[in-house]
């Protein structure tokens, strides 16, 4: 029977990450930040990638990495989504690690591997934000334009995984045209790429074998993103409970109200239910099961619609101060959001949960 509680392992690194974290990016400072550094802080990389080693989780050892799973990875994201981090760790140390171990342990894959995985250089597919597994089938992302539009974090990247008609090519982010757009979330900056074809770059893989590694990255990518919004909800419930312990009105706590004590009751079910579906897609993810193509889709379709749930209760149980820029509530809303949109919109993941468990459409 599958195992869904955390190991002493997990608990470990889910310490170590949430030190890091409340030392040097507290959600209270993240508004603050934004203007003043920008949406990266690379110091808090290296630390999070170099020292504690959480860039190389998914890296066997032979190549450099831990040696772990999908089930470390997803403690990682839950506490970076917490604070809703601006790091490039799901699409650098999760999808573009990833689609490169499928490629196989040879060649100038593993080279590129390696530098992953001690947080020396990341890496991002240059696929749009909102692909999805399906969209793997595609040999050429680009639009009419020739630019591969909403591509996360790509201003951070050193190298570009770019799909080709003739397979994968690892291109120098330098030798490429990168131009950040202004996006809803403003910590996973966003960024049209433009690779000419006669940009210098190593072919990974051939076609069929790079459609197929892609499938497998922006899979990881869209499963593990589900921890990320539970750690999102997570935050969202507790914030609430805070301070709606701490606000008086008619000399009371705003939370001993029953009509807000109801409110948080529910949301405390479905955030259960999220961390429920989300371990359930990571450990099918690290068991490499049959089933983690339905695992990801469900945990999807359920996470997704509760992280946004949580943020918006989040600012309402606020109030008036829940509306202002100086605190961060707005900013999970608008991660919350923009994570409902990554690797496919929670109805392509119902549909795919229709497809896989066969469940009839229904009827009009």
């Amino acid at each position: 029977m599958t195992d869904l509680l955390y190991s002493e392992t997990e608990s470990d690194l889910r310490a170590a990450v949430r030190a890091l974290l409340a030392d040097r990016a507290a959600p209270a400072t993240l508004p603050g930040r934004l203007e003043g550094r920008g949406p990266h802080d690379a110091e808090l990389w290296r630390a999070l990638a170099g020292d504690i080693g959480a860039a190389g989780l998914l890296v066997p050892e032979k190549l450099g990495g831990q040696g772990a799973s999908h089930r470390e990875a997803a403690v990682v994201l839950e506490e970076l989504g917490r604070a809703v981090t601006p790091l490039p760790y799901l699409t650098s140390s999760v999808v573009a690690t990833r689609t490169l171990l499928a490629l196989g342990p040879s060649g100038e894959a593993a080279g590129l591997l390696a530098d992953l995985a001690s947080g020396r250089r990341t890496a991002v597919l240059a696929v749009p934000l909102t692909a999805t597994a399906t969209d793997a089938t595609s040999a050429d992302p680009a639009g009419p334009a020739g630019a591969i539009p909403a591509v996360a974090d790509a201003v951070l990247a050193d190298v570009l995984l770019v799909p080709r008609p003739d397979g994968l090519h690892a291109v120098e982010a330098a030798d490429a045209d990168i131009r950040p757009q202004t996006p809803l979330d403003l910590t996973r900056p966003l960024a049209a790429v433009t690779v000419a074809a006669t940009a210098p770059g190593t072919r990974l893989a051939d076609a069929g074998t790079s459609r197929a590694a892609i499938r497998s990255g922006l899979l990881s990518g869209a499963g593990l993103l589900a921890s990320e919004q539970l750690g999102l909800a997570e935050w969202c419930l507790e914030e609430a409970v805070r301070h709606t312990r701490t606000r008086h009105q008619f000399n009371r706590p705003v939370g001993s109200f029953q009509a807000l004590k109801h409110r948080m009751a529910e949301l405390w079910l479905e955030v259960a239910g999220a961390r429920a579906a989300a371990r359930n897609a990571a450990d099918a993810l690290a068991t490499d099961s049959p089933d983690a193509p339905l695992a990801v889709a469900v945990a999807q379709a359920y996470c997704s619609r509760v992280a946004v749930h949580a943020a918006e209760e989040c600012v309402q149980l606020h109030g008036g101060i829940g509306m202002t820029w100086e605190h961060p509530a707005h900013l999970y809303l608008k991660r919350a959001k923009s994570d409902q949109l990554a690797f496919g919109a929670p109805g392509h993941h119902k549909d795919t949960v229709a497809a896989l468990a066969d469940l009839p459409a229904p009827t009009p």
